[in-house]
């Protein structure tokens, strides 16, 4: 499935198409009546903050990035507060801001760019994998599902709540 694909870091050359693909995103879920994302999030500052901080990753065909998101290890505050319980205690890898650009939705670039996120934790020794999204999210959530990830609960963000899921690896 992932023949041809290159998963690497973000660099700042990669912000003009990583915001490109971002607005393609905020289009889809402004025409599916989604309000995750909106004109003011995520914005280039957020970009350009997981590139300096080195967590923005691009799958790439070609020489084109056709995905990014962002691959964090210092942890997510959020989610301290779970209602619910997660699967475990573990340091763990959360992934935010995964966009897919138009022109290969479809064909399993989700699902490609989560496995890379999953393989990059391992070689870091990390063995857990923890991602939210809203509910009305379908294709993440079966992105999660195809991958295994298990409902753990739900964490809030000041723009709401969000379903949690957990996978260790």
């Amino acid at each position: 499935m992932d023949t041809g694909y290159i998963f690497r870091p973000a660099g700042m050359a990669d912000t003009g198409r990583i915001m490109e693909i971002i607005g393609q995103a905020k289009a889809q879920m402004k025409r599916e009546g989604r309000d995750q994302w909106d004109e003011n999030y995520p914005a280039e500052r957020d970009i350009s903050g997981d590139i300096l901080s080195s967590s923005g990753y691009v799958l790439v065909s070609g020489e084109l990035p056709v995905a990014y998101g962002a691959a964090v290890f210092s942890g997510e505050p959020a989610y301290s507060a779970i209602r619910g319980k997660w699967l475990s205690d573990l340091d763990y890898v959360v992934l935010h801001r995964l966009a897919v650009a138009d022109e290969v939705k479809g064909r399993g670039v989700a699902t490609v760019f989560m496995r890379k996120v999953e393989e990059l934790a391992a070689c870091r020794g990390i063995r857990s994998f923890k991602v939210d999204t809203r509910y009305d999210n379908i294709p993440m959530l079966k992105v999660f599902t195809r991958l295994g990830f298990s409902y753990c609960g739900e964490v809030r963000y000041g723009h709401g709540a969000r379903m949690a899921f957990e996978k260790l690896i």
